[in-house]
């Protein structure tokens, strides 16, 4: 259909003035002019806006965020396993920010050894249903899901305007059709004149859309790579304090 309109529209008319209809320009300023007449051309347009604003934000919002936690990371896991003694490296974890992970998880399994041993103390049910090592190893296991959840902050959005932004842009480029045909029922006539206006805004949107949606595609991408070794980095670290707040030394 798309091919009958381009043949229709070369048989005739001022193809110079017609080109200048076709530009985002021209589009943009008679979607002001006409809002009603465009009003699907706006919804599919403030959309895809509203699409790419949420994902670069969440791109930017992760990319500083992972750079602070790479830059962190090796500084608090050396400075735990420096410390000369446990209360030590206990006492520099609870220093560091609230928002840094790589502590989190190792004063949760600090916590969870020593309510273990109070129990055992106290002569308490879990002290005699659950071995410090079971109990230490729920814990870290509950630290590493609820800190790798973390680092999925923003990216459903990122797959989601990835995969469906080039429908939305899509939904643009069938009502540009459709205004066309339209427009050379209305007229009679099938100049070029006729159709540009529509056929460039079908194009528009179409572009509109892949260009929101080639970003997001490559920012989930990269992401899910470096969440991944991020977790299991997580992984490495938890085993090393399991075998730390089981046995009182770290196993190598």
């Amino acid at each position: 259909m798309l091919q009958e309109i381009f043949i229709a529209a070369a048989a005739g008319g001022n193809s110079g003035s017609a080109l200048t209809q076709m530009g985002f320009d021209h589009l943009l300023s008679e979607m002001v002019a006409n809002p009603g007449e465009f009003a699907v051309s706006w919804i599919v347009l403030l959309t895809l806006v509203f699409m790419s604003a949420a994902s670069w934000y969440w791109t930017i919002f992760n990319t500083i965020k992972n750079a602070r936690l790479k830059s962190a990371a090796d500084r608090v896991v050396n400075a735990f396993w420096e410390a000369p003694n446990a209360q030590e490296a206990i006492r520099v974890m609870e220093e560091q920010p609230r928002s840094e992970p790589f502590s989190k998880i190792a004063l949760d399994a600090a916590q969870a050894a020593a309510y273990h041993q109070r129990s055992e103390n106290s002569g308490t049910a879990l002290g005699e249903s659950l071995s410090r090592s079971e109990f230490v190893d729920r814990a870290l296991r509950q630290a590493v899901t609820r800190e790798s959840a973390k680092l999925q902050s923003g990216m459903v959005l990122l797959a989601t305007v990835g995969a469906t932004a080039p429908f939305v842009g899509l939904l643009g480029t069938v009502w540009g059709i459709y205004g066309a045909l339209i427009k050379i029922g209305a007229t009679g006539s099938a100049s070029i004149d006729a159709v540009a206006g529509p056929v460039g805004e079908a194009l528009i949107m179409t572009a509109i859309g892949l260009f929101v949606a080639i970003p997001a595609v490559f920012a989930f991408n990269f992401f899910s790579k470096i969440n991944g070794a991020t977790i299991a980095r997580y992984d490495s670290f938890a085993h090393d304090l399991h075998d730390f707040f089981a046995t009182g030394s770290r196993v190598r």
